[in-house]
């Protein structure tokens, strides 16, 4: 299993969400966050005065997948939130030991099972 974390403009949610649906990805985390990579931020003018804004805000969303599904997923992402401008954001792909649902002890794959998701999809295919 993997954990992806993408790190995407908050305007672009919606597309990303939609792009992850479509490839059977129903289970996710969505937070605000605040960050920076290579730029250095804003720099805005009020009431006559400059202000910088050094950590923009941003929309993390985080989503366990099977490791045959990585590359289908991290595509999708790119598709909805790409504008193609600096501060796209970034995507981190990172292994993931263990899960365990709480309500139920389901470990690794089947405490993440969803009703048509990805791998459901898949199998239904082969």
């Amino acid at each position: 299993m993997k954990k992806i974390e993408a790190i995407i403009r908050s305007e672009k949610l919606s597309s990303t969400i939609r792009e992850l649906s479509a490839i059977g990805i129903v289970g996710m985390t969505v937070q605000p966050v605040k960050g920076r990579g290579r730029g250095v931020g804003l720099q805005l003018r009020w009431r006559g005065s400059l202000y910088n804004v050094d950590l923009l805000p941003r929309t993390m969303v985080t989503m366990i997948v099977s490791e045959s599904n990585v590359d289908e997923t991290v595509q999708a992402i790119m598709r909805g939130a790409a504008t193609g401008e600096h501060g796209d954001g970034v995507i981190f792909v990172s292994p993931v030991e263990l899960i365990i649902r709480i309500s139920s002890g389901e470990t690794h794959r089947e405490a993440i099972s969803y009703q048509g998701d990805i791998d459901q999809r898949r199998q239904e295919r082969a």
